[in-house]
């Protein structure tokens, strides 16, 4: 007998809840609406309808799927961060929760700088930092930068599906080498790089270790070299008086703190997350006395 759209909603949570999803609601949702090609809306219209046997077979191939690991946000093709609706696929990490305390210390720096400011979103992956600055402080003028082309292809589907074309552009560039001739200046640099221990990346959870992008993970022996080589080599993008803004792992906040000091920035702080991580640090390049 055809179930309806309720039903498989139903099923489809107890599965993922018995198999330790995170968050089996949200997802079961999610893998229902793609499923039967539905928007949130008409799908909670819908919920007392017979579903089509296509319907149950497409659900039934996306729930095997996700119970083996592979993340919903790549089955679904976009995720929500910051108000935004982005594509993801796998060239590009899914954007976290956590991240959003590194868009928010963005815009409010941001803002700070002023009318016409200009913002490198370096590492940028699916641009979602970077775009979630562009659309909260009207006027801005972002770059999205990073090493993949993969990545930037992603970057330009973000901006063009959040109108963002007027404020943003994409560069292809490397963080662990100096910034590109003709770059410019910036009133922020904002950077969430790879910064887990290459030690570490056995021992994530599989849908991240086997599905995300381990070039966008990998930070090195101890995660800290693409924080090096930001705080030693990128301090020319900025502007005098302009800011550095890093997300961290768990433990690595004092470290990078130190490399942005040893590198010559000032005005270090760090803030702490809903959880009580250290998340992000920031430090600012020293206005100078040109007459002293």
């Amino acid at each position: 007998m055809p179930a309806t759209y309720n039903t498989l909603y139903l099923d489809t949570r107890k599965r993922l809840k018995q198999a330790g999803i995170e968050s089996p609601q949200m997802e079961a949702k999610e893998l229902v609406c793609l499923a039967a090609g539905k928007s949130r809306e008409r799908f909670y219209q819908d919920l007392s309808l017979y579903a089509s046997g296509a319907v149950e077979a497409k659900l039934e191939e996306l729930v095997s799927r996700r119970l083996t690991g592979e993340p919903v946000a790549y089955l679904v093709g976009e995720w929500e961060f910051y108000g935004l609706t982005l594509t993801v696929n796998r060239d590009v990490l899914i954007p976290r929760i956590d991240t959003e305390l590194l868009a928010e210390r963005a815009i409010l720096r941001a803002r700070t700088a002023g009318p016409g400011a200009h913002v490198l979103d370096l590492c940028a992956g699916s641009g979602c930092v970077g775009l979630a600055v562009a659309a909260n402080v009207p006027g801005c003028h972002v770059v999205l930068a990073d090493l993949s082309e993969a990545a930037l292809r992603v970057c330009r589907q973000n901006i063009r599906q959040n109108g963002l074309g007027d404020q943003a552009v994409c560069i292809l560039a490397d963080a662990l080498a100096p910034p590109p001739n003709g770059l410019g200046e910036f009133d922020l640099v904002v950077c969430n790089p790879p910064y887990i221990p290459s030690g570490d990346i056995s021992g994530l959870d599989p849908s991240v270790r086997d599905f995300e992008p381990r070039s966008a993970l990998d930070g090195g022996a101890d995660g800290l070299d693409f924080y090096r080589s930001v705080c030693s080599k990128w301090g020319p993008a900025l502007r005098m008086g302009g800011s550095l803004l890093f997300e961290v792992g768990i433990g690595q906040s004092a470290d990078v703190e130190v490399l942005l000091a040893g590198n010559g920035f000032e005005h270090i702080h760090a803030w702490q997350d809903t959880q009580g991580i250290w998340r992000v640090v920031e430090g600012m390049i020293p206005i100078r006395n040109i007459f002293s």
